[in-house]
């Protein structure tokens, strides 16, 4: 893979972990910052319904949830940018063989090409 290719995908990797951290502040100021007794807007430690406490709760299991969901997403993508360094970024890390540049493209992070890739989900079904 010759330089101008590594830069685009060094590119399309940093604009991804960008707005990633974007989503993970905006999570992280709507959901966590609030204790339960705040996000109610009562005086007491609960909220005013049993199903509104349910409510809270569920969004904020979602908010963790989602969280940790862009949070591996970013790993991924810091150990993308580091194979970049070590120049092995697009060669699989199963077989050797070049990770075609259309997969690239839709998951600049990948690390198996698409026939390791469909081994592995198959072998874990």
């Amino acid at each position: 893979m010759d330089s101008k290719q590594l830069e685009h995908y060094r590119e399309l990797l940093l604009k991804k972990r960008q707005e990633l951290l974007e989503q993970l502040g905006y999570i992280r100021e709507t959901s966590f910052s609030d204790t339960m007794k705040d996000a109610s807007g009562e005086n007491s430690a609960y909220t005013y319904h049993m199903a509104d406490q349910g409510t809270d709760t569920q969004e904020r299991e979602k908010a963790f949830m989602l969280a940790y969901r862009e949070g591996r997403l970013i790993y991924h993508i810091d150990e993308a940018l580091a194979r970049i360094e070590k120049g092995t970024y697009g060669l699989c890390q199963e077989c050797g063989e070049p990770i075609s540049p259309e997969r690239l493209e839709a998951v600049p992070h990948a690390r198996l090409c698409i026939d390791c890739k469909s081994k592995e989900e198959s072998q874990k079904a």
